[in-house]
């Protein structure tokens, strides 16, 4: 896409010439604009799932210790232990020490 402009100017008419530039430049724009917008939205993704993955391991992890048999023992509730562990799980520091390397600059 980039070589197209080398291709076609040569054989472009001189007063047609800034006319078919600004197309290529449009074109190369727009396609820009379209990969940073996947870029951000392969990032959320991304990000959505290191997140899960960092509150699996620290489920996983503390699961030793048997979440469920101390629910029952102890009569805590099972789905707001899991959540503090998604709370407690160190994922919003890990996230934001990986992101800044992961992100385009503008």
């Amino acid at each position: 896409r980039i070589n197209q402009i080398n291709q076609v100017l040569p054989n472009t008419p001189s007063y047609r010439k800034s006319s078919v530039i600004r197309e290529w430049i449009e074109s190369i724009d727009s396609r820009m604009r379209y990969y940073k917008f996947e870029h951000y939205r392969l990032l959320q993704e991304a990000t959505t799932l290191l997140e899960l993955a960092l509150w699996k391991a620290n489920l996983d992890e503390k699961e030793d210790c048997s979440i469920e048999g101390r629910a029952k023992k102890a009569k805590i509730d099972t789905a707001g232990a899991r959540i503090n562990r998604r709370i407690t799980s160190g994922a919003n520091i890990v996230i934001r020490n990986v992101l800044p390397f992961l992100q385009l600059d503008e």
